[in-house]
This record gives C-alpha cells, sequence and structure tokens, in this order.
C-alpha cells in the first residue's frame, strides 16, 4: 500500500472517531438537514478557513484542522444523505450509520488512489491555501447544482463534487500531519 493510502487511512480513521463521538452525543441530528443545508455547512467551514489563511489570524480558538475534519464528516452526511434523504425523525441505527461511514470513506480512498495514479499525487506540490480554494469551489458548484434543482448538462453531479471536497480536505489534513511529524523530529 502506498504512503498515502497508509496516510488516508489514519486520517479517516480520526474523522470517523470523531464522527462517532458526536454520533453518541447528538445522535443522527443532521438527518433532518435537507442537503442544501449540508452544503452550506462545508460552505461556512471552509469559507472560515479562507478567510483565516487570508487575514493570517484567527479570533475563535478552533484549528483549520478542525475545520477540514469537519468539511470530511460533513462530505460523508452529504453522501448518506443523498442516499437516504433527509429525515424529519433521526432516530437512526448507530451501526448503519457508521456502515454507511465506512461505505463511503472506501469509495472515497478508492477514487483517490485512481486519482493518484493518473495525476501523479500533484496534491503534494500544491499549497494548502490552494487545495482549500479548490474545495471553496467545488462547494460553490455544488450550490449552484443545488439551485438548478440537481440539473447539469455536462458536469459531474453532487455526489462527485462531495467526494473531491472530503479527499481534498484529507489531503490538507495529511499536508498538516507532516508538517507537524517534521517539528516533532527536530526536537531533540
Amino acid at each position: 500500500m502506498s504512503e498515502t493510502s497508509v496516510q488516508f487511512g489514519k486520517i479517516i480513521a480520526e474523522c470517523r472517531e470523531l464522527f462517532s463521538k458526536k454520533l453518541q452525543d447528538y445522535g443522527a441530528a443532521w438527518r433532518v438537514l435537507r442537503p442544501s443545508s449540508i452544503t452550506d455547512q462545508i460552505y461556512i467551514k471552509v469559507n472560515r478557513i479562507r478567510t483565516i489563511q487570508m487575514a493570517g489570524k484567527k479570533m475563535v480558538d478552533e484549528s483549520e484542522e478542525g475545520e477540514f475534519i469537519a468539511i470530511v464528516n460533513y462530505s460523508i452526511i452529504a453522501l448518506i444523505q443523498l442516499q437516504k434523504g433527509f429525515s424529519n425523525d433521526f432516530n437512526e441505527d448507530t451501526s448503519e450509520i457508521l456502515a454507511l461511514y465506512d461505505t463511503y470513506s472506501t469509495e472515497a480512498k478508492n477514487l483517490m488512489e485512481r486519482k493518484n495514479h493518473d495525476y501523479g499525487e500533484a496534491w503534494r506540490d500544491m499549497r494548502i491555501s490552494s487545495i482549500t480554494d479548490l474545495i471553496y469551489q467545488k462547494v460553490l458548484r455544488t450550490k449552484q447544482i443545488e439551485d438548478n434543482e440537481g440539473i447539469t448538462i455536462a458536469s459531474e453531479g453532487l455526489d462527485a463534487n462531495y467526494f473531491d471536497m472530503l479527499n481534498y480536505a484529507v489531503f490538507c489534513l495529511i499536508k498538516f500531519s507532516e508538517t507537524e511529524n517534521k517539528a516533532e523530529s527536530k526536537i531533540p
């Protein structure tokens, strides 16, 4: 397995752990959200990251990494909602929800491996700010597709955009982890 696949697995495990804990705390309360509301949640997260990156400071003590984790988890929530539809009730079987989480994270990893093969892991030479902009672009595209009631003429659908946002967020989290590992290895 490539280094990226291993790193991807570790990041997804961290995201899933937080998702599982919140599922215990709140249940699947997000099941009542319409897809456009989930897209807007992703928009809020990526917009905050961009604002912090451009301003160079933050006023709320929440990390960029935490926001990228939220983008991963909201992207998976969006994929689940596309499959199941939204609900007026959020009493869901936790094991079913976690199984769906695993299904979509595995699909995302498989997609990432195919694209990394074809693109030669070009993302590794990109800045986190550039990858953030790609997520921002994808969320704006998603909002437009939703405003068009899901109808596209020549574009990928909603699910492809959510998978891309998820994978780009994982790439950023991998880059953050590599920076942290380099800093730790310099400590005597």
